[in-house]
């Protein structure tokens, strides 16, 4: 083998180059580099380093290293936690990489040696090179505030320029590319050539930062880094000729700011930022500041307008299309369309619909929107307990943001969108303010054309925007909030509507959704019914849904399963698909009974009948209740037992002294389940009085009403879901307050024309069609 070559381990280093006559120690962390580090220990303690290509490759083939490196002799090697070695080596001489040995488990190569030893030269253009050198070096040193020239060059490395041009390459501070290129020039008069061209444009260098230094440090406080940071990069801006970040961005949003039809208020603000930002510093951190707050000016659409669709009728085919029944709602936004037609400026009204969940209140706005041609955003309040999430937070505090009705108005890209509040009766209180309150401005179609957010601190028209509320109950909705809103009752649907609403809409979207064509899965009227009163007990159509699309999915399955062609549903097939039934309604006795009288009750999920039962027994006069009563239906009870006891004497068979001998228990059955409310007064009432005379209570008689001490009969809510619920029970009289009158028209007439009402204004009318003869 020519004695030039040497087959020897080799190892790619990351961020490094080994120059020649140089000592220095790196981490070894990579298996591969590990196991050639062994090898060379058993064989020599050479080792051949060689710099990737790329930083950032980690596990490096070939093609990836440099072809020329240093050969290396092993000083000493020292174990570090974390299964690291750290490695301290001593340049010896260049080698270029001829041939790869092996690739695993490590790299082993053949060098080719480079001599440069016997390169000296008496030419006088030579020696001019060297001298230039060293005096090019010396003044770097003296510029960086280094170490003489003594303690790096010896008189003996003079007389070896390959030798002095390593030295000083491994001793500038200069990229790992430029270092690379100085060790791949093996000639030592193209390594001095290469080095002087490097040395002197890095005295350039120096020689502007100290200028730069001079310069700042006359002017400001050594204390004030900061700002000596931000002079410094306007200096080397000066220098180098050009604009500063900050400049380049300020263009960018004039441009930005002219493309847009802002109200000159708006303009006046961003052009007031726009100076602010142009005397700071591209690294300040107020800058970032003022382009967050200028990205949300210029983001915002101060004068996009989308054009309302004006046609009634097209509007009405739109809300028929994707709802069945809600007709307050569909009319309440065709009249505001016809009087929009006539009357421009008319502000946009703020609805606020009311009902149980299910019912289609947040899918109804959509439709509105899409029949008025509005874009629709959507904001959840449920939950939202901080001020500041309707207003934002102003820009002193760190990481500030609009709130979420602006943020909501950016995202809808116009002034004039549908915008649903959800669920405004579930926000809550705390510490940081009631966002109830915040919210009064926005909602108050006086106020809300100057809404003013705590982030902006510009005034926004929300005049424009046709604002959407929606609740649960009322209860829960702050009284100043619910008067700059109109309500819009939207009750549960009865059996009928559920099955229209299933057969016309439910059914062939979740048909489409599960990809099924129509003739592939029917289903039976009688099974559709099925499902709605064995299967479900709410008002709207969520669960009823869900079970139709538990149904389809069992229906796909016996399909493929069995190779059948098509799956006719009807209520065997139900039942099959769904188990046992889930809820029985409660059904009407037959027989009339003695204390037991049907009263009516409204709940989340819609109407439902309940029964009071009341026993007498011999005792002291304590009146016991039991059934989980709230506090307003024992009140309810209380009031009742105190009017009886007043006026026993206007009842035939009830005995004077009973308030003394006798105890009185009522309970309301379905233990388990809390009920609350003042409409089962004139239920408890009948109850006791049909307990104490003795006399029976009509079997086909339900009844709902709240009661006074001097017997009379108030008005309730609710008539129309307790008038479903006792339609399901067999009931074919009903009992309710006289000023309740008006809202018989509210139900429906399949059920109204198989039913007598009886209008009670006081408990004598009352008992009197109750009560037996």
């Amino acid at each position: 083998m020519d004695k030039n070559l040497k087959v020897i381990p080799l190892i790619p280093l990351r961020g490094i180059t080994v120059f020649p006559y140089m000592v220095l120690h790196f981490d070894v962390g990579r298996e591969k580099s590990k196991t050639a580090l062994e090898d060379a220990m058993l064989n020599g303690q050479k080792i051949f380093l060689s710099s990737q290509i790329e930083y950032m490759v980690e596990e490096p083939n070939k093609e990836d290293i440099h072809s020329i490196g240093t050969v290396c002799n092993i000083k000493q090697i020292l174990k570090l936690p974390g299964d690291t070695v750290r490695v301290l080596v001593e340049g010896e001489t260049r080698g270029i990489l001829r041939e790869y040995i092996q690739e695993k488990p490590f790299f082993k190569v053949n060098i080719e040696l480079i001599d440069d030893n016997k390169e000296v030269c008496e030419d006088i253009t030579y020696n001019a090179l060297i001298k230039s050198v060293m005096k090019n070096f010396e003044e770097y040193l003296k510029l960086s505030g280094e170490s003489t020239r003594e303690s790096i060059v010896t008189e003996n490395d003079t007389k070896n320029p390959g030798r002095l041009a390593d030295i000083i390459s491994s001793y500038i501070f200069i990229e790992q590319d430029k270092k690379q290129e100085l060790l791949d020039c093996y000639k030592v008069e193209d390594r001095l050539n290469k080095l002087l061209s490097i040395l002197i444009n890095e005295l350039e260098i120096l020689k502007v930062e100290k200028k730069i230094e001079s310069e700042i440090k006359k002017d400001i406080d050594k204390s004030q880094k900061e700002y000596y940071l931000k002079e410094q990069l306007k200096i080397i801006q000066e220098q180098l000729g050009e604009d500063g970040e900050n400049s380049k961005e300020i263009k960018k949003y004039k441009n930005k700011m002219a493309k847009k039809k802002l109200p000159k208020y708006v303009k006046d603000k961003v052009l007031y930022e726009l100076d602010k930002l142009k005397s700071l510093g591209s690294y300040s951190t107020e800058n970032g500041i003022i382009k967050t707050y200028l990205d949300w000016i210029l983001d915002i659409p101060w004068n996009i307008k989308t054009k309302d669709n004006l046609d009634i009728k097209k509007a009405r085919e739109v809300l028929d299309e994707n709802h069945y029944g809600l007709k307050d709602v569909k009319d309440r936004i065709i009249e505001y369309l016809a009087v929009k037609s006539t009357n421009k400026s008319l502000k946009g009204p703020i609805l606020c619909l009311v009902g149980p969940p299910g019912v289609g209140k947040t899918s109804i706005a959509k439709s509105i929107a899409k029949a008025l041609n509005r874009n629709f955003v959507r904001m959840s309040l449920g939950g939202i307990r901080d001020e500041a999430d309707i207003r934002g937070h102003r820009r002193t505090y760190v990481g500030a943001i609009p709130g979420r009705i602006i943020y909501s108005i950016k995202q809808a890209k116009s002034i004039n969108p549908l915008f649903l509040l959800d669920e405004i009766d579930k926000m809550g209180v705390d510490f940081r303010g009631n966002p109830a309150d915040a919210l009064l401005e926005v909602l108050d179609s006086e106020q809300n054309n100057t809404f003013r957010d705590h982030y902006l601190e510009l005034n926004f028209d929300l005049s424009k925007v046709l604002f959407i509320t929606t609740a649960n109950s009322l209860d829960n909705i702050p009284r100043p909030l619910m008067d700059r809103m109109e309500i819009i009752q939207v009750s549960g649907y009865t059996s009928e509507e559920k099955f229209n609403i299933c057969k016309k809409y439910i059914i062939p979207r979740q048909l489409i959704e599960n990809g099924i064509k129509d003739d592939k899965i029917k289903f039976s009227d009688s099974s559709i019914y099925t499902i709605i009163d064995n299967y479900t007990r709410e008002s709207g159509v969520r669960s009823l849904e869900r079970k139709v699309s538990s149904i389809i999915r069992k229906s796909i399955t016996e399909i493929i399963e069995k190779n059948k062609k098509n799956i006719f549903i009807n209520t065997t097939k139900v039942k099959s698909y769904l188990g046992s039934d889930i809820f029985v309604y409660d059904k009407a006795d037959k027989d009339d009974k003695v204390g037991v009288v049907m009263g009516m009750a409204w709940t989340a999920y819609g109407g439902d009948t309940l029964p009071v039962e009341a026993v007498v027994m011999q005792g002291k006069g304590k009146l016991e209740l039991t059934g989980q009563l709230g506090d307003v239906m024992q009140e309810s009870a209380k009031a009742g037992y105190s009017y009886v006891r007043a006026n026993y004497k206007k009842y035939s068979n009830i005995r004077e002294d009973f308030y003394k001998n006798c105890d009185l228990h009522i309970h309301v059955p379905e233990g388990a389940i809390p009920k609350d409310g003042p409409s089962a007064g004139v239920t408890m009432i009948t109850a006791i009085v049909s307990a104490l005379s003795n006399k029976k209570v009509k079997h086909n008689v339900a009844m709902t009403g709240e009661i006074t001490l001097t017997g009379r009969v108030l008005p309730i809510g609710g008539l129309k879901e307790k008038s479903l619920a006792a339609y399901r029970a067999g009931i074919d009289t009903v009992i309710i307050p006289k000023d309740n009158a008006k809202d018989i028209m509210k139900i429906p007439r399949s059920i109204k024309n198989k039913m007598q009402y009886i209008l009670a204004d006081d408990i004598d009318t009352v008992l009197e069609n109750a009560l037996v003869d």
